[in-house]
């Protein structure tokens, strides 16, 4: 019937037309399936910044300690900020604060390879910035802007609250069940980035599944758990960001595949309870 090649049937071009908005479009459905969040619906959220722009994700775990992926740090702190009571990252928000790093401890297994033990609490000091007058040029006063470092602790708000740790002991998710995570990463794999925090809501997988040689094989440990729902999947940039299971922090984001929503790369998430121990130890010095 369709002996001109130009000639496409119309279902041909409906079919074409809605592979090429899932692969290409900007919105995060067609790709890792997250949503907006509710502003400030997740308090303990942080953005950790380097030269201003967002790299990786955290959570409020005590008034002065954050936990991350210790793989976000490996090119250490310099140039690094933190900004936590932040729901979108470029409009001015009064509930936002910023700190620089006085402490970081990667645990001391974080292997580069395949990511195990990758965790990291990091001790932050609040980056306070205010005008004086004590600059003085000829007969011209002048105001400075004088940067304080000031070793506090967050201030708590409704925008900015700690998150509770899974411990040792505790009840884990099991397979199929709903989990959740959020960010600022990638909503596509062509790296497109957010202004405001992104949740998804994923299924826990089994163990097995994960460690077999078509998902991650032996890169797979006894320390990660995956989580992935069809096309939905955390991606570049949520790195360090809480995995949540009935509200209680029981995994820290960690990697994934190349592509972010593929079905045999899920996401890979650090076990918290496996590191109760050495958090312990480091939080209460």
């Amino acid at each position: 019937v369709y002996n001109n090649p130009l000639h496409v049937p119309s279902f041909h071009v409906f079919l074409f037309t809605l592979i090429f908005w899932c692969f290409f479009s900007d919105l995060g459905e067609c790709i890792t399936g997250g949503n907006e969040a509710a502003p400030h619906s997740r308090p303990y959220m942080a953005s950790i910044q380097k030269n201003g722009r967002h790299e990786c994700g955290g959570f409020l775990v005590k008034e002065q300690w954050l936990m991350s992926a210790a793989h976000c740090f490996r090119e250490g702190t310099e140039g690094v900020k933190i900004v936590l009571g932040a729901h979108s990252l470029k409009e001015p928000e009064q509930s936002k604060q910023e700190f620089t790093i006085s402490e970081l401890h990667s645990h001391p297994d974080f292997n580069t390879d395949n990511y195990d033990s990758d965790i990291a609490l990091v001790k932050v000091k609040y980056k306070l910035m205010r005008a004086t007058g004590a600059g003085r040029s000829g007969p011209h006063l002048f105001r400075l802007p004088l940067h304080l470092q000031l070793d506090r602790p967050a201030v708590l708000s409704d925008a900015v609250k700690t998150l509770e740790l899974q411990q040792a002991g505790g009840r884990e998710p099991q397979p199929e069940e709903e989990v959740s995570a959020a960010g600022w990463g990638s909503t596509n794999n062509r790296g497109s980035r957010p202004d405001k925090l992104q949740e998804v809501f994923v299924e826990v997988m089994l163990p097995t599944l994960c460690c077999r040689s078509d998902y991650y094989s032996t890169k797979f440990t006894a320390n990660m758990m995956c989580a992935a729902r069809r096309q939905k999947d955390t991606c570049d940039g949520d790195s360090g960001g809480p995995l949540l299971y009935k509200g209680v922090a029981v995994g820290v984001t960690s990697n994934g595949g190349k592509k972010c929503g593929t079905s045999r790369k899920p996401g890979v998430y650090t076990i918290i309870s496996k590191f109760t121990a050495w958090i312990n130890k480091i939080i209460q010095g």
